[in-house]
């Protein structure tokens, strides 16, 4: 795919091989300036679907660190032997059901007269329904929720490892809850936190079933603007050089995310 990025546009399809032994910046020149040769003013619509793809990833990904730490710190820290298995089969279980059925469990629940607009009217919250589909908030929910397990278990596996003493001399020392957890747990935890950083931003920054489900009209995904030039435009060759942009874009957000939480590879796979 690297290979063909550089081919002629329409050059590369399923037959797979360019005839022509040439290579062109062509398809990287089109995401940054459009289909003109001049280069007076940027690809506004690309650019602008690739980075509002990138923004609500990093958005899923803080919302799922917050929902997913208290989680992961009660399964390690809190609750006990049986409890916490239950626990843990209480998330996993949800999980064995196919991502595309969440997905559409998710519009279903997020309708204009789906479960959450009912309960909202009938408690009161708001006289009419929202149009969650449309705010892109639907999008958020089911987003944050197909990846929870890969944020809860990679904090679990850090948290669980921190000596309890550790917490217990904070909090006899005169600590509050949240200095405790911001100076003592938190540090710790930072390789487990990268970690789940980086699969649940990488995994929704490439996601295509859950934001094609879910996300509103006036929304796109990167990746659904990958799949039309592979599948619709028949033109591979450009397909794989937006597929190598969203790539080599995600790998340095990632490196980004650990030089300012100062952790190594090693640390996050130890």
């Amino acid at each position: 795919m690297l290979d063909l990025s550089f081919k002629p546009g329409s050059v590369g399809t399923q037959q797979g091989v360019s005839m022509e032994n040439i290579y062109t910046l062509e398809n990287y020149h089109h995401f940054f300036f459009g289909s003109e040769a001049s280069s007076d003013s940027f690809n506004t619509v690309d650019m602008g679907i690739f980075l509002n793809t990138i923004f609500i990833s990093l958005i899923v990904t803080i919302l799922n660190l917050i929902i997913c730490y208290p989680i992961a710190f009660y399964i390690a820290k809190v609750a006990t032997g049986s409890r916490a298995r239950l626990f843990i089969l209480a998330l996993i279980v949800p999980f064995w059901i196919n991502e595309l059925l969440r997905a559409f469990a998710f519009r279903i629940l997020f309708a204009n007269n789906g479960a959450v607009n009912n309960a909202l009217i009938q408690n009161n919250i708001i006289d009419s329904p929202i149009d969650f589909i449309s705010a892109d908030l639907a999008l958020y929910a089911g987003l944050t929720y197909a990846y929870m397990l890969l944020m809860i278990f990679p904090l679990y596996n850090a948290i669980e490892s921190l000596d309890v003493s550790q917490i217990e001399a904070s909090e006899d020392l005169g600590a509050s809850t949240f200095k405790t957890h911001f100076r003592v747990v938190i540090p710790y935890a930072k390789p487990g936190i990268v970690s789940g950083c980086t699969m649940v931003f990488m995994l929704s920054a490439g996601a295509l079933a859950t934001p094609y489900i879910l996300s509103s009209v006036s929304t796109m995904w990167f990746t659904q603007l990958i799949y039309q030039w592979f599948h619709l435009n028949n033109d591979w060759a450009r397909g794989s050089a937006y597929s190598w942009i969203l790539l080599v874009a995600c790998i340095a957000i990632v490196l980004a995310m650990m030089r300012i939480f100062k952790v190594r590879i090693g640390e996050i796979f130890r």
